[in-house]
């Protein structure tokens, strides 16, 4: 179990200097591969969280674009709070994917100088046989992270462009103009949760084709 305080310091290391960050989890007994893997585990982590604010989100909006009678204002402030959530949860995606990528690039030139530091040549085209399938399923993987997170930018747009609209014009009248594009919003979030899961299920793959190796 590792210690709260070398967790943070960990983090740190981290957001500094890659170096520094991979002598101290090597450490502890983490080599590239499991920081890898367990990035890609947080990964799916994060975008379930996405996907549950997304649902949240809409939710708000369906519940105002459906406002009857009440507190206006309060039901504003919810839709607008869980819309800043949904951004929140987007940019931690998105730093996420940025962070898999690189400990990824990092992983493949440490194999690569591996490999050329062999004199068995069976073993060292094994090695590289190894190295450009693992090498091609993270570029499947990570474009499909890199996809889903493209695609979240235009529906966080229109969600930001209804909270806006409201906010300028808090009343009946322009919830009822709003109405229209319910239907709309909720297709794009449904298309967009499709394919958060999509990508979910390219990361249990990519996980399991890293275990594979190990074993």
């Amino acid at each position: 179990m590792i210690s709260k305080s070398l967790q943070v310091l960990l983090v740190l290391l981290s957001t500094s200097c890659s170096s520094l960050y991979y002598n101290a989890m090597e450490q502890i007994g983490k080599e590239k591969r499991d920081i890898l893997v367990q990035r890609i585990v947080d990964g799916k982590k994060d975008q379930e969280a996405a996907k549950k604010q997304l649902k949240t989100t809409l939710e708000a909006f369906q519940e105002l674009t459906g406002f009857e009678g009440g507190n206006l204002e309060k039901v504003y402030k919810k839709l607008n709070g869980e819309f800043v959530d949904s951004e929140k949860r987007a940019k931690d995606l998105s730093d996420r994917v940025a962070s898999i990528d690189q400990v990824a690039k990092d992983l493949f030139t440490e194999w690569d100088k591996e490999i050329s530091e062999m004199k068995d040549k069976s073993l060292r085209t094994r090695s590289q046989q190894m190295l450009r399938e693992t090498r091609g399923r993270h570029q499947q993987y990570i474009k499909r992270m890199q996809q889903t997170d493209r695609k979240m930018q235009p529906v966080l747009q229109s969600f930001r462009d209804q909270v806006l609209f409201l906010k300028h014009n808090l009343n009946a009248k322009a919830i009822g103009s709003l109405k229209t594009t319910a239907a709309k919003m909720d297709g794009e979030v449904g298309v967009l949760i499709q394919d958060i899961e999509g990508s979910m299920r390219e990361a249990d793959s990519f996980i399991d084709s890293l275990k594979t190796k190990e074993s």
